[in-house]
């Protein structure tokens, strides 16, 4: 298998800009066609998507183009967010049996994840709202798009970056999405107690989140009401346990190091090396390629100016070919079923299933 990548940006968003990303990948594969390829464009392409998906097609012989238009995009090289870009990932890829096949690729343009994307076929992608999205060279008219990898293995690795404070609280008093009373207090004064105390003030709520489930999303506090009560982005009932959890870049930038290198250590040794010391370990077999998914509000405008989760991805995975985008929301397979995650950043790391 090859695979490569490239980021091309301009001054206008141009078919040209997708045509030079698939060759600047296809010249770094050393190829002179690709198997597949995964496009991703920046938001100025939303409106006339077509004419560049074409444009990729072609350059890179093939109509196996999906991918989607996102609010940023990047690659193991670096990122774009504020100018018109184009991202490729080129594949050359082995005839694979239809068993070996990895989470599908799921794109949509929704606010929401689609009702019939939230159980049975495993998923993994990302959400923009008013996004365009395409598959086999074209694009969809319902803003859902899907790619199958087969023969191919993912390993998820998924950093919420959330912080749990205080102790789990059980909730009072709540009507549809408005909460009035948590663990015997206002849900208001709750918060509030559990907050570092440079936080209270003025409550950074986009920094801030509910935790219902260990592993679940986190739920958006919306508003502090006069009354004491919270407005947050999902019903909270009576009798449900919750617990705060908070945002900070040096605490998420650990959570994602500390799961990329868990990831890292569980792939399989490269090779053994006899020396006269002995047989030695040379490292570990790298995936393939891999994908980041991950939110507007968590790269660079999160992390002031530069990703540090790109940056731990670099670190841990050097030389890896990364292409990512960033979205309103990560579409990100669980044990009981898909679900839309919401500042956190997925990272799919691909191998071969064939031995």
């Amino acid at each position: 298998m090859k695979a490569a990548t490239s980021l091309v940006a301009g001054q206008r968003a141009e078919p040209a800009l997708a045509e030079a990303a698939v060759q600047a990948a296809l010249a770094e594969a050393g190829l002179s066609r690709a198997d597949q390829v995964i496009l991703f464009l920046t938001r100025e392409f939303s409106r006339h998507a077509q004419p560049a998906v074409l444009a990729a097609a072609r350059a890179a012989g093939c109509l196996s183009v999906s991918g989607c238009t996102a609010s940023g995009l990047l690659t193991e090289r670096g990122w774009h967010l504020d100018q018109p870009a184009a991202a490729a990932l080129v594949l050359a890829t082995d005839d694979a049996p239809p068993e070996a096949a990895a989470p599908v690729l799921s794109y949509s343009g929704h606010s929401r994840l689609p009702f019939d994307w939230q159980a049975g076929v495993v998923r993994a992608g990302l959400i923009d709202a008013e996004a365009a999205t395409w598959s086999h060279g074209r694009v969809a008219d319902d803003g859902c798009a899907e790619c199958r990898l087969p023969g191919l293995r993912a390993r998820v690795v998924r950093s919420d970056g959330l912080r749990r404070i205080g102790e789990p609280l059980a909730v009072d008093a709540g009507q549809a999405f408005d909460v009035q009373r948590i663990g015997g207090r206002t849900a208001a004064d709750s918060l509030l107690r559990a907050l570092p105390a440079e936080w209270r003030a003025r409550p950074p709520l986009h920094q801030i989140a509910a935790l219902r489930d260990v592993d679940g999303p986190g739920i958006a506090i919306l508003s502090i009401n006069a009354d004491g009560s919270l407005s947050l982005a999902e019903a909270l009932h009576p009798g449900e346990t919750i617990n705060w959890a908070i945002r900070q870049p040096l605490a998420a930038e650990e959570d994602i190091r500390q799961a990329l290198q868990a990831a890292r250590d569980d792939f399989p040794t490269a090779a053994t090396i006899e020396s006269k010391a002995g047989p030695r370990v040379d490292g570990k077999k790298p995936p393939n390629f891999a994908f980041m998914f991950s939110c507007i509000g968590r790269g660079p405008l999160f992390y002031g100016g530069e990703d540090r989760d790109l940056l731990a991805f670099r670190d841990i995975f050097p030389g890896t070919p990364l292409i990512g985008a960033y979205g309103s929301g990560q579409i990100t397979p669980l044990v009981g079923g898909n679900q839309l995650f919401q500042n956190t950043a997925l990272t799919l790391l691909f191998e071969s299933a064939h031995v």
